[in-house]
């Protein structure tokens, strides 16, 4: 039983480093993404995979051991908290992540409509009310 124990523990530890890994690239994403680097967004996706990876396989293994496991240490169960506890601020974060990428695509968006000439433009007045623009003015400039 101390194996299975120790093995746990350790399986336990190492998703815990995992976790806090990815933690440490999702404040990269949401960097790039405030940044608008594209190609750092795209690097720091293929950095996260293995960790999800190793996450899944991690979780696997764990749910095997701790159900053939009848006596678990004490240490254990505050493991399990702590990594869930990580495991909650990264979903957390991810979703924050995928909040700004929206809102930065929908800006995006919004700025090539008016730079193309869309035929109304969707803006704001000084109390905050939406108001459409008609796009006459784009279309008259000559650059």
């Amino acid at each position: 039983m101390a194996d299975h124990n120790s093995l746990i523990i350790v399986k336990l530890n190492e998703q815990g480093k995992c976790l806090d890994s990815l933690a440490t690239l999702l404040n990269d994403e949401l960097t790039a993404i405030a940044s608008r680097r594209g190609e750092g967004l795209k690097e720091i996706a293929q950095q996260k995979m293995p960790f999800l990876t190793k996450l899944n396989s991690l979780d696997k293994e764990l749910n095997k051991l701790i159900a053939n496991n009848d006596e678990l240490s004490d240490e254990v169960p505050d493991l399990i908290s702590i990594v869930r506890s990580k495991l909650e601020k990264c979903k957390k974060q991810n979703d924050v992540n995928a909040h700004a990428a929206h809102q930065a695509q929908l800006s995006v968006k919004q700025l090539k409509e008016i730079l193309i000439g869309a035929p109304s433009s969707m803006t704001y007045d000084q109390a905050g009310s939406e108001v459409n623009t008609n796009s006459q003015l784009v279309r008259n400039l000559k650059a």
